[in-house]
């Protein structure tokens, strides 16, 4: 990975760069003007680029970035601000002071939402396994402006853990949240969306196993959460009750804590 900055810098956004290089063991290449496809092709490495509001990750050979955005998170919180309720936020039960392990963390949608469920006295951490999108992810939860003052805080309250999901848990202590929340259905869509599909070879979610509900049902002292495709077979198979949305493409599942 290689680390550069916005075609119009300056002495703070070189400074950024470096830290950022710090950061992630990285090397940082001075612009100099060039474009970020001329770089990575001299450099034949992905490449981060700094800009004023926010970091961009270039998969090498690829023209679009990945960049973080609340994306689906912040229509979802102006409708609970209304007073309208969530599909998620309803299947995990999630209250005021609750803590949740986001396993499939992805952009952060669903853990913004959680967040902004549980409110300050709650606790929300996201697993990604990929390093650098789990530091794009972390900044941009840490530093997006979405103009919402509640929406802030909910991101702000997010704790990004650098790992394998799996690992992860194994580490945890039993009954250590109230939730652990999967989404494979994230990670399979990346791998099929053509927009980002350049960051395939950042994806590192291994699919859910048995070993890994057998954990989350250790670690969890309510209940384990599954988003997934209204066909899909991993209900039955890890033994989720399914809580059916007739118009919707994806269900989810809960085992409440009787495992």
């Amino acid at each position: 990975m290689i680390i550069t900055t916005a075609g119009r810098t300056n002495d703070e956004m070189n400074n950024l760069a470096k830290q950022v290089a710090l950061d992630l063991g990285a090397e940082y290449v001075p612009r100099k003007k060039r474009s970020v496809m001329a770089i990575m092709d001299k450099e034949e490495d992905d490449c981060i680029v700094v800009g004023k509001n926010r970091l961009e990750l270039y998969p090498l050979g690829e023209n679009d970035p990945f960049f973080f955005h609340p994306n689906s998170s912040m229509f979802r919180i102006k409708r609970l601000l209304k007073g309208e309720t969530d599909p998620f936020i309803q299947a995990a039960k999630l209250e005021t002071g609750m803590s949740i392990l986001d396993c499939t963390l992805g952009l952060g949608s669903d853990s913004i939402v959680a967040s902004f469920a549980v409110g300050p006295s709650g606790k929300v951490t996201g697993v990604e396994a990929n390093p650098y999108l789990a530091y794009l992810v972390q900044r941009g939860l840490d530093t997006w402006d979405s103009g919402i003052i509640e929406m802030n805080e909910a991101m702000s309250n997010i704790s990004v853990i650098n790992g394998m999901s799996l690992e992860t848990m194994s580490k945890l202590e039993t009954d250590s949240y109230d939730c652990v929340y999967f989404d494979p259905m994230f990670e399979e869509s990346i791998l099929e969306s053509d927009g980002i599909k350049g960051l395939a070879r950042f994806a590192a979610f291994d699919g859910l196993t048995e070993e890994m509900v057998r954990h989350a049902c250790r670690i969890a002292k309510r209940r384990v959460i599954l988003k997934d495709h209204f066909r899909s077979t991993r209900f039955a198979r890890f033994g989720f009750h399914v809580i059916e949305r007739k118009t919707s493409k994806f269900h989810f599942g809960t085992i409440e804590k009787t495992c």
